[in-house]
């Protein structure tokens, strides 16, 4: 009997390998001839490359790069087969990297991320899954341009420093310095959002605040990104998603050619679901928290949407449940269950025992199901009625 493993990350307790271990081990304390097989999943953002790494059986890659503030950081990419990799911006720009005193999106760069792509694509690279999440930049990807070989240049003919600042005075960009192979890479760019670069539901206004910009340092940055918008043009400007990561997204689009795709979709077709839902019986997948949110674009659900579509049933094991956590069911999820039962366990001692508690509520879960099948119900398919646990 053949089971897919295919969680999210468990946000501050395990990444999605882990989990999908302990799911798997669960399902097998259920049945122990059960065959497993197991994906991990992410959204595109933070444990993307983890998650597609460990679902490829690929290979991670660390690299010394320029960190956000202009010192060395070891960042590490993933090669999923020979010639695509996954990186995240996060890893060399990423708002982690930078001690909360520190943080000021005016001068912290992408420069790193270029460093991060170059070096995947000299690896033999010629397909890129980039997730954008987690940045600690304002820049429109400007720094990683730079790194690219790109000069982006005052009136005067000076090439700018680092920083979305400095974007306020850019009159020109040249692309003499750009590595040709770049024209044979397709990079694609996993976005969740759909803010323009500019403007106030652009990048500066609504994430420049987490990123340490006062209300004067956003009006600067959005100024500055408006200058840089005018030379790149507003059709890459205005696209939605293009504000992502402090703009880097515009930027991927306008110096890489790259496609803005949902990050849940991408990273879940990358990882090979569909060739692992062939002849299923079930499909576990998970994440820390589902609530209604976890409806719109998160990993999970766009491993229900899948399933459904091959007929397979899909259980939801969630470390907690929020408001609106039954919008699920609606897309294609069978069953909800909870790690641990209502005051069983604290929040702070259920992070610490992840995953044990994961292991034995998949266990739990696949003993259900089973017993679903025995008493005559197929339990697959969109016709499976969903229902709470």
């Amino acid at each position: 009997m053949r089971f897919v493993a295919a969680p999210n990350p468990f946000k501050g307790s395990l990444g999605a390998p882990a989990a999908a271990r302990a799911i798997a081990l669960g399902i097998r304390d259920a049945c122990s001839e059960a065959e497993v097989v197991e994906v991990p999943v992410a959204d595109g953002g933070e444990g993307t490359v983890e998650a597609l790494v460990a679902a490829r059986a690929g290979e991670l890659v660390t690299v010394t790069v320029e960190g956000p503030l202009g010192e060395p950081v070891e960042a590490t990419y993933g090669l999923i087969d020979p010639t695509t990799a996954v990186v995240e911006l996060a890893a060399s720009s990423g708002l982690s990297l930078v001690p909360p005193e520190r943080r000021d999106p005016r001068s912290t760069s992408t420069y790193g991320f270029g460093q991060l792509l170059e070096a995947a694509r000299r690896r033999g690279a010629r397909r890129i899954i980039a997730g954008v999440g987690g940045s600690a930049t304002n820049d429109g990807g400007a720094g990683m341009a730079q790194a690219l070989g790109f000069r982006l240049l005052d009136a005067e003919g000076r090439d700018l420093p680092r920083g979305g600042a400095a974007l306020a005075r850019l009159a020109r960009i040249e692309a003499g310095g750009v590595d040709p192979g770049w024209r044979e890479v397709e990079v694609e760019v996993a976005v969740d959002v759909t803010n323009p670069l500019t403007g106030p539901e652009g990048a500066s206004a609504v994430y420049g605040p987490q990123k340490g910009a006062g209300p004067e340092v956003v009006a600067e940055l959005d100024a500055a990104l408006e200058r840089f918008a005018h030379l790149i043009g507003r059709s890459v400007a205005e696209l939605p998603g293009a504000g992502a990561a402090g703009g880097a997204a515009a930027g991927l689009v306008y110096f890489l050619g790259a496609k803005l795709r949902r990050g849940a979709p991408l990273v879940v077709e990358a990882a090979g679901l569909e060739r692992a839902l062939v002849g299923a019986r079930a499909v576990f997948t998970g994440e820390g928290r589902v609530d209604r949110q976890t409806a719109y674009g998160k990993g999970p659900v766009e491993v229900a949407r899948r399933a459904r579509a091959a007929g397979v049933t899909v259980v939801l094991l969630a470390g907690s449940r929020g408001p609106g956590w039954e919008a699920v069911l609606e897309h294609g999820v069978t069953r909800v269950e909870s790690l641990v039962e209502d005051g069983a366990a604290s929040p702070r001692e259920a992070e610490a025992r992840a995953a044990e508690l994961l292991r034995v509520a998949a266990a739990r879960a696949c003993r259900r199901l089973l017993r679903a099948g025995e008493d005559g119900s197929s339990g697959r398919g969109p016709a499976h009625r969903p229902r709470p646990e």
